[in-house]
């Protein structure tokens, strides 16, 4: 898990919305975020792209954990629910993985466990070479 914490700590917006890092293990990861004000949107909801991000963090970190630096070439996310209050929770797992590419599927809900949004992640695995021309 060092790596993962390692890898989320240099991710600064994802800290400024008050995403923490719950626990990670190779292609897993698991996120939780407490519901603010500046979360919410003209509704008095989570904004979507609050609950995108949160997901998309987790993503980051499983699809990070094997030292392979990993990208996101597509993603997609269905909300299920409206979040007004309490806590999210984004709960990510490897779907499959070969040399260059990695697929992840990750549940977000709330506290008291219901749905809230599915958000499927597929990332390219980079060659130590392609990272160093970055």
């Amino acid at each position: 898990m060092e790596n993962c914490i390692t890898f989320f700590a240099a991710d600064s917006f994802s800290k400024d919305l008050g995403i923490k890092l719950i626990s990670a293990s190779q292609g897993r990861a698991k996120m939780e975020l407490t519901i603010t004000e500046k979360h919410l949107n003209t509704h008095r909801t989570v904004h979507g792209g609050v609950i995108y991000s949160l997901a998309d963090a987790a993503f980051g970190v499983a699809s990070n954990s094997y030292d392979v630096p990993s990208v996101a070439i597509n993603t997609s996310i269905t909300y299920m629910k409206a979040a007004k209050a309490g806590k999210l929770f984004a709960e990510v797992r490897e779907y499959s993985k070969n040399t260059k590419l990695g697929s992840y599927i990750v549940e977000v809900y709330d506290q008291d466990g219901e749905k809230i949004a599915l958000f499927q992640g597929l990332s390219y695995r980079k060659t130590k070479r392609e990272y160093e021309k970055n």
